[in-house]
């Protein structure tokens, strides 16, 4: 089957919506919708439109309002403060402390935002402030929040991790096992740049030496709540005690207790309608992309577009790794210029099946996938940690861009690592789970 040009005009549609200013869910309604009453007008509207309510009808998507709510409890309820005061201790005796407790409170936030963007916007205004009183300049500061909140999604329950689980019908419970290695991977590599740089520019440290294992240890048991809440989640769904929705419930409650009855932070009069409001602004962002995406992703099956593609990858190459570097390269362009939960809602229904064929293993394809959306969410012209970043702190694009380029190029480092060593994706869901097939 071959396509003609008027077929493929939704797509180009698109990006001229999307360049022109619209909202990436209005362009791809725009452009599905546009299809289907301009040129197939074979199909009913009302067809389309039961394809947008059946988008929703999901019970796996429950996770992501309960994970949403549970990270802005955190917040609210002190619990992301505990886990900066551990971050500080174990890292603020390194040169360019305060930056090193940048990247490691949003490798233990994956725990609790679960969004690279809320996650950066936390940051911006909690830590960069402080981070220029220190003497960090405005850039780097904004770089490294930016770049440090990319792990953030990578590491469970991150928002992304459900959508791929949910979009590829594989098991949510192994997709969060996978993500751990390459989220550390990730932040570890930030943080060697991060000495690197730290160490040429004499940026200070929060503390002269690291403490005595005795006050590491008080402090680990104060942050103790926080720091378990990801391992509690898994350890939750691996013995049944609940599935991924019902832990998402469990984490909310869980976010509760703590915040009002541990810490005591949480006030119920004072808190709730903004952490409401916080839930429903996180979660609508990213049903309604992924409600627009199934809509646009009817339209390229109807006109066949994944078995097309499928085909022309296939003749391409018959060698898995030479398609992983493909994808890779068309990934980081589309992160380029497309949000990222939208990019891999569209791109999974693509090449997921040649990533079958290939004998790829489908978890470790939507961990790079998702890895190489993150990276894409750093760079021009639509990065969206880009812009929230920069947005917040004041920071010019072009500053931005003159500090991020070397976490950047480590992530990128990461993403080779991951690509071509899959035990690294694999080895915690086997080891937790047992091997597939």
């Amino acid at each position: 089957m071959t396509l003609e040009f008027i077929d493929l005009v939704p797509i180009i549609l698109v990006f001229v919506l999307y360049f022109a200013g619209l909202p990436i869910v209005y362009s791809l309604f725009g452009g599905a919708f546009f299809y289907f009453l301009f040129i197939d007008t074979t199909t009913q509207p009302y067809m389309v439109m039961m394809k947008v309510m059946n988008s929703t009808a999901s019970y796996s998507l429950l996770a992501i309002p309960f994970f949403v709510m549970s990270g802005s409890i955190m917040n609210y309820g002190g619990i992301a403060d505990k886990l900066m005061d551990f971050a500080e201790i174990i890292t603020g005796h390194m040169r360019g402390g305060l930056a090193q407790v940048n990247v490691v409170l949003s490798m233990l936030m994956g725990g609790c935002s679960g969004s690279a963007n809320a996650d950066c916007a936390m940051q911006s205004k909690m830590l960069v402030p402080e981070m220029e009183k220190r003497g960090y300049s405005k850039a780097f500061s904004a770089a490294i929040t930016a770049a440090s909140s990319a792990a953030t999604p990578v590491i469970p329950p991150g928002v992304n991790l459900i959508v791929y689980a949910v979009i590829a019908q594989c098991s949510l419970a192994r997709v969060f096992a996978a993500g751990y290695v390459p989220g550390l991977l990730m932040s570890l590599s930030m943080m060697i740049v991060v000495a690197i740089i730290a160490k040429k520019r004499n940026y200070p440290r929060t503390r002269e030496k690291l403490p005595p294992l005795k006050e590491i240890g008080k402090q680990a048991i104060t942050s103790f709540w926080g720091l378990f809440f990801p391992f509690g989640i898994i350890l939750g769904m691996r013995f049944g005690l609940f599935t991924a929705s019902e832990g998402g419930a469990f984490a909310v409650v869980y976010c509760l207790v703590i915040g009002k009855f541990v810490y005591k932070k949480l006030s119920f009069k004072r808190d709730l309608i903004p952490i409401l409001m916080d839930s429903v602004a996180g979660t609508s962002s990213v049903v309604l992309i992924m409600v627009a995406a199934n809509v646009f992703g009817y339209y390229m099956t109807w006109i066949n577009l994944p078995k097309i593609v499928a085909t022309a990858v296939l003749n391409m190459t018959s060698n898995k790794w030479v398609f992983l570097m493909i994808c890779n390269v068309v990934l980081l362009i589309m992160g380029m210029f497309l949000e990222g939960g939208a990019a891999l809602m569209i791109i999974t229904p693509l090449l997921l099946p040649v990533a079958k064929q290939l004998g790829v293993d489908v978890i470790h394809f939507g961990l790079v996938a998702i890895v190489n959306i993150m990276v894409g969410g750093l760079t021009p012209p639509f990065g969206s940690m880009m812009f929230t970043t920069c947005g917040i702190t004041g920071c010019t694009i072009g500053e931005f861009l003159k500090e991020v380029w070397p976490f950047i190029l480590c992530l990128l480092a990461v993403l080779l690592l991951i690509t071509f060593c899959p035990v690294l994706i694999t080895i915690v869901p086997d080891l937790i789970y047992g091997t597939v097939g």
